[in-house]
């Protein structure tokens, strides 16, 4: 098989919870195991850093690649899902995995996936490891799944261990309660390897404190012991200011949002730990890291402007929480209009979301459907959105018809917002690529 009849082979013979849902979920690391077995235990050839959490770990994982890179390692990158390109989870240096790579993965291995049949992501995982090997990586930042504890991630020994924060997401697998997921989360915490914790939490803390003394491992928790500020915001660069036992430093962060500065406190911990265990991080790769990590690992979705006049600008942000801290940004942006181009996945609870967006006659919704079957259909969402009050609204079949209305018809003083869900924000970004 080539490169494009691998890709048909993955995405149509493997199991994908991004585009299939609850379908392609399983509730254990049997097939996992048995991968990893056949391959040899790659991971076990470099060091790692695991990163789970509810926001947050795909900026909190590249911000980090990007430091290592900075301060001289070869670092791997695993991640998902992706936007545009499936070689976007895998990543050494900011480089995509090879297509040859992908192909001879594949063709080399068929007869055992076929017999196996693992999920798209239990083989993606098994991929980016014997990648990662391959190309001789010093480390390797790895990016949970889902949840964490039967997460097919979850086999790794880390150096470090990371939880960014905690909010109910993908309930129906990893329970309905703040309680329950932390526990699920909590499930990356390893016999003696300390873990970090971006935001604490009355609800969650005290699991977390009881998973890290069951593994006698060291546990901080990042938002008790600093504060980073937020100074000015751009597209361009961010600064902030970061304070911790007194001491004040200023950074460039890339990534735009100003929930940012949740994670950039979550990041420079990581950081400071990383360095208290030998590996050699200096300020000017730090500072570096954060200002270049766009460049360094070619993240995409994050508060990303799309346009200037009109400002246009996407986020991949698609639970509550992540659509509280965006519109809460978007409230700061002064436009004549205001325009949404939304999407949505069917196992979310769209009608709950759509409750935090504004429904004034300065706000024009543009709801579409993205060409996944896990999206939620263009009827389904209408019946939906009709029950609000929201006075101009649209209806697409598709995800650039509906791009295309706002930004026809938005003026040069006017904001388009493009999220909802991940697939809507990598077929706008895919389409507008080429």
């Amino acid at each position: 098989m080539n490169y494009e009849e691998v890709l048909k082979f993955m995405y149509e013979s493997l199991p994908m919870y991004q585009r299939i849902g609850a379908a392609a979920y399983k509730a254990d690391l049997n097939t996992t195991i048995k991968l990893d077995d056949y391959f040899g235990n790659p991971h076990k050839h470099y060091k790692t850093i695991h990163i789970a959490g509810t926001n947050g770990k795909g900026s909190v994982s590249h911000s980090l690649a990007s430091i290592l890179q900075e301060a001289g390692y070869k670092t791997g990158l695993y991640t998902s899902p992706h936007l545009v390109d499936y070689r976007e989870r895998i990543r050494v240096n900011g480089e995509k995995i090879s297509k040859e790579f992908v192909t001879d993965f594949i063709n080399n291995n068929f007869q055992f996936l076929k017999e196996l049949q693992p999920s798209f992501f239990e083989m993606s995982v098994a991929m980016a490891f014997e990648y990662f090997r391959f190309m001789k990586v010093d480390i390797a930042v790895i990016e949970v799944g889902m949840g964490g504890r039967l997460d097919s991630t979850n086999i790794i020994n880390p150096i470090l261990s990371v939880i960014t924060n905690i909010d109910l997401d993908h309930t129906q697998f990893l329970g309905n309660t703040k309680e329950k997921i932390a526990g699920e989360k909590a499930g990356i915490i390893k016999p003696k390897v300390p873990v970090i914790v971006g935001e604490s939490s009355l609800e969650t803390d005290k699991v977390f404190l009881q998973k890290a003394k069951s593994e006698n491992s060291d546990i901080l928790f990042a938002d008790k012991i600093s504060t980073c500020q937020q100074i000015k915001s751009d597209f361009e660069n961010s600064l902030y200011r970061f304070i911790k036992n007194g001491i004040s430093t200023e950074f460039n962060f890339a990534l735009g949002g100003n929930y940012q500065q949740k994670n950039l406190n979550l990041i420079i911990n990581a950081v400071e730990y990383l360095k208290n265990i030998g590996i050699k991080i200096n300020n000017d790769s730090l500072a570096n890291g954060l200002k270049n990590v766009v460049k360094n690992t070619n993240l995409r979705g994050r508060w990303e402007k799309l346009s200037e006049k009109p400002l246009c600008v996407c986020d991949t942000g698609h639970n509550k929480n992540g659509i509280i801290e965006i519109i809460n940004q978007i409230k700061n942006i002064k436009a004549d209009y205001y325009h949404f181009v939304l999407g949505f996945v069917n196992d979310k609870n769209v009608s709950e979301i759509l409750d935090l967006f504004p429904a004034d006659d300065r706000n024009k919704y543009y709801f579409t459907q993205a060409s996944i079957p896990r999206a939620m259909h263009i009827e389904d969402l209408k019946n939906i959105v009709c029950t609000k009050s929201f006075s101009q609204l649209s209806f697409y079949s598709n995800v650039p018809d509906a791009y295309n209305a706002a930004m026809n018809s938005a003026g040069e003083n006017d904001f388009v917002f493009v999220g909802g869900s991940n697939f809507v924000v990598g077929e706008v970004v895919g389409w507008l690529v080429g």
